[in-house]
């Protein structure tokens, strides 16, 4: 009892409640308690199991039947399944199995099959892709002079280049397992030099993989079986398989030689992969599997890759038929060029008989990101189509096929010179037949840090949604061609002065069309972004970022102070020579027309110098130092062109005599001319 009132006194004295848990009904509550754990503890133990009861232990003896040893083995191979190939292979668990089928069934190779789906001219910036299986950067070379498995782009001056890197791939490939190697080949004409060296370097590749195994380096499981097999698949408006697998270099030279030329322009490059990897998976999955190499041969961008079919875009069907089967793709074609969708090809008639002056077409290339990335922004005064500049890699759906399984991206191009350091110059009269005209190619060292992310759709607007800079920069380059000041009025002859202000306030007019249309369109765009331009780490978006702010800055700066010039004049210019009767307007470094204009011309000046300074020997420097070759002022000038001369004196005839027909100039006759075929 006493125990129980000093218990009440200490509750009541720290919590400050006269009631406590020690009143009079707690004895009776603790019994209750007690009793019902009594009674469950008398359940558990009535209610146990019996423990169980020792069982003698029996032996059984059989008697195997003896199972003769295999054979030693030289060569071997893992029967673990690789979850995931390539750059990323990271043994991602979303990697689909390497048997599964894919859902979505699309027509097989035939030996002559016509288009099932419309052909349709989209435009590389409406392409959308399904979610990747490789959300993160993929891998980059580590050094100048090796590529590794997921190379976004590898330059090489021409075909053989990449067919000796890729016979190294093959012997690499050999000594893991036997390997089928499909060669996929464009039937257009611009394709048909790199065809017949194709044809000349297949035995070449027999050869050096004959003396390789002679000299013990390559050793495999029967002799009976053939460690290396081709096959040849061509692609155009149809796609057809010259010649099944095969070891027979004769044969495979053959069917090289006897593929025809597809007039139709049409190329149904990742169609041609998607059903390829589903004919020939059996290869890669089956109780004799191979490793499948896929090698593809075009010069353009595909014509195919946003094609949608049961849900899907072509190219995302492609990279995971190939990935399901671990088939590599590796893909010799052109460089794209920077920013851009097309570029000029050089095309000479092949017959002598017809005219052999150079023509030029332009060809699908490009561009090498998901979504444009670069102003489409003429420079002032620029009248014809615009130069091409080395973007330093391919067309984005194809290099993203390479990528994405493990294989490598080649960029040919017969002017480019891996020996130049820096910037390399190439003029048009350097150019052979069927070569895009790339004016400038850059170091591939340097660009490098400038690689394309090679990411999904819904990944890269993502990206955009983090950052509004990016975001800002692809809205105004998806803005349509802007050509600022396009050869503005400079000369302003001065016959009255009612014919001056007319001449004036036309050109003033001009002027305000420029400013009120897609060039604020770009600047507000960009602008409304600015404010996460310091959280970009990645060279290629700071630079891109950059020279975009700069160069529309610069064209809203002359196009204001051009149009305030205008102004200025209108209100009355007096000539200070008399005898002048002209005034002309001349781009100048001083900036006479505002000081709001003037801010926005340091600025200009300020993020293309940082162009210059922070990324040189790439495409953004040289754009940004061709930006400041032209001032961003402008100032008045006079001169004398006899606006209003005066009338010339009547003519007087002489009774010339006409000229003879001997004296006329005899014309050389010309061969007829006739336009470039569909390349």
């Amino acid at each position: 009892m006493r125990l129980r009132k000093r218990l009440q006194f200490h509750w009541q004295v720290l919590t400050g409640e006269e009631d406590t848990p020690f009143d009079e009904d707690i004895p009776a509550w603790i019994f209750s308690v007690m009793v019902h754990l009594a009674l469950l503890a008398m359940l558990a133990l009535f209610l146990r199991d019996p423990p169980p009861q020792d069982r003698p232990l029996e032996l059984m003896t059989t008697i195997a039947e003896s199972v003769p040893d295999e054979p030693p083995r030289d060569f071997f191979f893992s029967e673990v399944e690789r979850e995931a190939i390539g750059s990323n292979g990271l043994q991602s668990t979303e990697m689909a199995d390497a048997v599964a089928q894919i859902a979505a069934e699309f027509t097989e190779i035939t030996e002559i099959e016509e288009i099932t789906e419309p052909i349709v001219d989209l435009q590389w910036s409406e392409v959308v892709f399904r979610e990747s299986q490789i959300e993160a950067d993929l891998a980059i070379e580590e050094t100048l002079n090796m590529a590794i498995q997921g190379s976004a782009g590898v330059g090489v001056t021409g075909t053989a280049g990449a067919i000796d890197r890729i016979t190294q791939e093959i012997i690499d490939s050999l000594e893991q397992r036997e390997t089928l190697v499909v060669w996929l080949l464009d039937q257009s004409e611009s394709l048909s030099t790199q065809r017949s060296r194709i044809h000349d370097r297949l035995k070449r590749i027999y050869e050096e993989l004959e003396y390789i195994e002679s000299e013990g380096g390559l050793q495999f499981d029967a002799a009976e079986v053939a460690p290396l097999l081709s096959s040849v698949v061509s692609f155009g408006a149809k796609i057809t398989e010259q010649i099944r697998p095969t070891a027979e270099v004769a044969e495979l030279q053959k069917s090289v030689a006897g593929i025809e030329e597809d007039k139709s322009g049409v190329e149904r490059v990742f169609t041609t992969v998607f059903q390829s990897a589903k004919k020939y998976k059996d290869y890669a999955t089956g109780p004799d599997r191979r490793n499948v190499m896929f090698v593809l041969f075009t010069d353009e961008a595909g014509d195919d890759a946003a094609v949608m079919q049961d849900g899907m875009t072509m190219l995302d069907a492609a990279v995971e038929q190939c990935r399901k089967s671990q088939i590599r793709v590796f893909v010799v074609g052109a460089p794209s060029p920077f920013g851009r969708q097309q570029v000029e090809v050089k095309w000479v008639d092949p017959d002598p008989d017809y005219d052999q002056t150079p023509q030029w077409t332009m060809v699908r290339q490009g561009a090498e990101s998901f979504l444009p990335e670069r102003l489409k922004l003429a420079f002032s005064g620029q009248r014809r189509q615009e130069e091409s500049l080395d973007s330093g890699f391919g067309p984005f759906a194809l290099t993203r096929l390479a990528v994405e399984t493990g294989g490598i991206y080649f960029s040919i191009h017969p002017n480019r010179n891996p020996e130049v350091l820096g910037v390399q110059l190439v003029n048009r009269n350097e150019l052979s037949h069927l070569s895009s005209y790339i004016k400038y190619f850059f170091p591939a060292e340097t660009m490098r840090r400038y690689r394309p992310d090679y990411v999904s759709g819904e990944s890269y607007h993502r990206m955009l949604k983090d950052n509004a800079a990016k975001a800002s920069l692809v809205r105004a380059a998806t803005l349509s061609w802007t050509r600022p000041m396009e050869s503005p009025q400079k000369i302003f002859p001065k016959k009255s002065e009612a014919d001056l202000v007319a001449s004036l306030s036309q050109a003033q007019q001009n002027a305000a069309k420029v400013l009120g249309g897609t060039l604020h369109a770009m600047l507000v765009e960009l602008q409304r972004g600015e404010k996460d331009r310091p959280h970009i780490r990645r060279p290629r978006w700071q630079a891109g970022f950059d020279l975009a702010m700069g160069r529309a800055l610069a064209a809203v700066v002359r196009a204001q102070g051009y149009n305030l010039m205008l102004a200025q004049a209108r209100r009355g210019m007096k000539f200070q020579n008399p005898k002048n009767d002209t005034w002309v307007i001349r781009p100048s470094e001083m900036i006479v027309s505002g000081s709001s204009i003037a801010k926005q011309a340091a600025r200009a000046r300020d993020y293309l110098h940082r162009v210059i300074a922070q990324h040189p020997n790439t495409p953004w420097s040289l754009l940004a130092k061709r930006e400041l070759e032209t001032p961003l002022g402008w100032k008045w000038t006079e001169t004398f062109t006899n606006v209003n001369p005066p009338p010339p004196p009547p003519q007087v005839s002489n009774n010339n005599q006409r000229s003879r027909p001997d004296d006329t100039v005899r014309m050389i006759e010309r061969k007829q001319s006739r336009p470039p075929p569909r390349l």
